[in-house]
């Protein structure tokens, strides 16, 4: 089976730039592009039960209306699926892209990703959805347990794009961290564009044979690297040499040792994902 680059779209504003992104993933990639869209079952109306306060006839009349508010609102939910998925896919198109599927499904949203996981090359995922939109400096309600759940590597764009011009990889020398600069280095993602590889922590012999044995590995797959250790706190210095340097995508693992090895609940990973000022790809 041919891996895609997936879109996962819904009525927030990143989804333009999550199109956008997916669609310079998927020309760097060589592949098709899938757009996605799904309806979560779980925000229908809560049914309360007036049987102690009004009589038999009339509950029976506000329930069947209910039922008929709910079935209205599930119409106009995959009418504008499917209006959103047509505008993505045509979006795409119009951008060069030729092979465009469109998905639309009910359920949970990490549940259809991971049934879509063995034809998923790139997941493309807005940093918040739509519930939780205007949540500035943080993640997205659902964006860690995709991130989680999904043995993929995932792009998380913010509300605009901005074609990749240079990348940083944030690098920390354990072997999850090799392992994602060795899959940066044979993907054709990041082909021709220059790479910061920064670590942050103390200079040492030890980082600096370690961040110059992970710079040769990317020079000798051709790409223009930069080095640099930065001492202080990781998420503060790796976010300074980010905006100093103008870097358009920060490349991270998912797991890493130190400070970075607890994914998740009050880790770096989150504080980077959550305050990254560019889109972020997160290897696993």
């Amino acid at each position: 089976m041919s891996r895609k680059v997936l879109a996962c779209i819904d009525a927030s504003p990143y989804a333009q730039a999550v199109c956008d992104y997916a669609v310079w993933a998927a020309k760097k990639l060589n592949v098709a592009m899938s757009v996605v869209h799904v309806l979560d079952n779980s925000h229908k109306t809560v049914h309360t039960d007036f049987s102690g306060s009004i009589g038999l006839g009339s509950q029976e009349a506000l329930l069947a209306q209910l039922a008929e508010l709910d079935a209205q609102h599930a119409k106009l939910a995959l009418q504008r699926g499917r209006i959103m998925l047509d505008a993505a896919k045509e979006r795409a198109e119009a951008a060069g892209v030729s092979a465009v599927d469109e998905r639309l499904r009910h359920g949970e949203l990490v549940d259809t990703l991971t049934e879509l996981a063995d034809e998923t090359r790139l997941l493309v995922l807005g940093k918040r959805g739509f519930s939780s939109a205007d949540a500035h400096g943080h993640m997205g309600l659902h964006v860690e347990r995709v991130i989680r759940s999904l043995h993929k590597p995932i792009l998380l764009t913010q509300q605009s794009y901005t074609e990749p011009n240079s990348i940083m990889l944030a690098y920390d020398g354990s072997a999850t961290a090799l392992k994602g600069l060795e899959m940066l280095a044979a993907s054709p993602l990041g082909k021709g564009l220059p790479v910061h590889l920064v670590m942050a922590g103390a200079t040492t012999d030890a980082t600096e044979a370690l961040i110059a044995s992970a710079a040769a590995i990317l020079r000798n797959a051709g790409f223009m690297t930069t080095v640099a250790i930065v001492g202080g706190e990781p998420e503060a210095v790796l976010h300074q040499y980010q905006q100093q340097h103008n870097i358009d995508l920060l490349v991270m693992g998912a797991y890493g040792h130190s400070r970075i090895r607890q994914f998740i609940v009050g880790s770096t990973t989150t504080a980077m994902i959550s305050k990254a000022k560019c889109s972020l790809l997160i290897l696993r």
